[in-house]
């Protein structure tokens, strides 16, 4: 019985966290694409200013948005091609034979991409940096936004959203002290 309830929270979160993976790459590709495509470096907030502060900053750029989103309709896509397997079937929320998956993959980049540009938005009214922790925003603003945007094509429960939200907050806490304690990074959050 007790191993049963678990073996159901432990599926029950691997399902949570292979539904919001094309846009966690979403969020991941910018770094990724940092050194090419300069054409595309463009501020989206074109230097505009809100308080005598920037609306967003510099690193918030078109070519991030792009390639961000870009990399989340590709995930997308390859869920839907795994679909077709019977494990992929049962780590699966969405069907994806019945779900436009290249504007599933569109909804929940871009919607990850424009929740982190939110909370940059509230970064700069607060004066804190562009890379300086936001705590808990630097951890859930993809996950609201991701879900926010996927609602037309796809209706996550609040229990997904929650459990969503707790398994990125932690997993992005374990990421930053991870690389905190092998002094990859200043910031320890």
């Amino acid at each position: 019985m007790v191993s049963r309830m678990i073996y159901d929270i432990a599926l029950y979160t691997v399902k949570c966290i292979y539904l919001i993976i094309p846009g966690a790459f979403a969020i991941m590709t910018p770094m990724f694409v940092k050194n090419y495509f300069k054409w595309l470096a463009v501020p989206v907030d074109h230097g505009r200013t809100f308080g005598g502060k920037p609306l967003f900053g510099k690193n918030k750029t078109y070519r991030g948005f792009v390639f961000g989103t870009l990399a989340a309709m590709i995930f997308a896509y390859m869920q839907k091609i795994l679909h077709q397997l019977s494990f992929f079937q049962e780590i699966s929320f969405v069907d994806y034979n019945e779900v436009n998956i290249i504007l599933f993959g569109f909804l929940i980049g871009f919607g990850a991409l424009f929740g982190d540009l939110v909370k940059s938005f509230f970064k700069r009214r607060l004066g804190i940096a562009p890379g300086k922790p936001f705590m808990p925003w630097d951890q859930i603003d993809a996950v609201i936004g991701g879900f926010v945007f996927i609602l037309p094509v796809f209706k996550p429960t609040l229990l997904m959203f929650f459990t969503v939200l707790l398994v990125s907050f932690l997993i992005h806490l374990l990421n930053r002290t991870i690389a905190y304690k092998l002094k990859l990074s200043k910031d320890r959050w």
